[in-house]
């Protein structure tokens, strides 16, 4: 099965694209394309769909990623690091051809930004707590270090898990709520004492108050579609003992 790239039209013809579980090599529970260093699948088969992923979106460029803590902390990439040697951090940036940023995910929302003008990219992981911390602006601010302007980014928020596959509790309600009373619109009611949360309608929101040129959210959702994405929270509900990662890209043109 050949890799699944899905594009975002606000990106344009930057080298992009938020990958899924099709293709790869991996096996098992995690089958496909997991690209995650922490699963518990065979290493070999996770470094050969790293480089899979990689080679699908922007041929012969160095694959950099972080180990992703759920923080605001952004990195500058200015070249790449042994996997091993990974900062941690939850959002990269660059304006060097050469590098392919990537965010790995499993229900948390992956956001890839461009400043086509300016010649700068970034790439965040946004799960609740480090939507919630700030990453995406933290994201845009460190872009505008290197020129970039909040005006001209655009922004596409990829696969991650939906309202209606997002079940929280009366507190994780009210955490948001107390740091925001308009923050109540991402939540509908759910069952008794509980609630289905927004992320992507969240993540969207906090991109668009920051000011930026175009914003675009995929709307798929991780939880319901197994044979296209991995879901943590679906493999919990499945008591499953490990769970792969799908990655997503994003570019400078050679």
């Amino acid at each position: 099965m050949s890799i699944e790239t899905i594009r975002a039209g606000a990106l344009g013809d930057m080298p992009h694209g938020f990958l899924g579980r099709r293709g790869g090599v991996s096996t098992g529970l995690c089958a496909g394309l997991n690209v995650g260093l922490g699963s518990e699948d065979d290493p070999v088969a996770v470094r050969t769909n790293r480089r899979l992923a990689a080679e699908a979106v922007m041929p012969g460029a160095a694959l950099v990623t972080v180990h992703q803590i759920h923080s605001p902390e952004v990195v500058h990439a200015v070249t790449a690091w042994p996997d091993d040697a990974r900062p941690r951090a939850d959002a990269l940036i660059t304006d060097r051809p050469g590098l392919v940023l990537g965010i790995l995910t499993a229900d948390c929302a992956p956001v890839l930004f461009a400043d086509k003008q300016a010649g700068v990219i970034g790439a965040a992981h946004a799960g609740w707590k480090g939507a919630f911390s700030g990453v995406v602006e933290a994201t845009i601010a460190a872009m505008e270090k290197l020129g970039a302007d909040r005006g001209r980014i655009a922004a596409a928020v990829g696969p991650c898990i939906a309202r209606k596959s997002y079940e929280v509790d009366e507190g994780f309600l009210r955490r948001f709520t107390e740091a925001e009373p308009e923050n109540e619109r991402f939540f509908s009611l759910g069952r008794t004492g509980h609630h289905q949360f927004d992320l992507e309608g969240f993540v969207v929101a906090r991109l668009a108050d920051a000011g930026l040129g175009r914003i675009e959210a995929l709307g798929e959702d991780t939880y319901s579609q197994p044979d296209r994405f991995y879901s943590f929270r679906r493999a919990t509900h499945r008591q499953e003992p490990t769970y792969g990662r799908q990655i997503s890209l994003i570019a400078l043109p050679a």
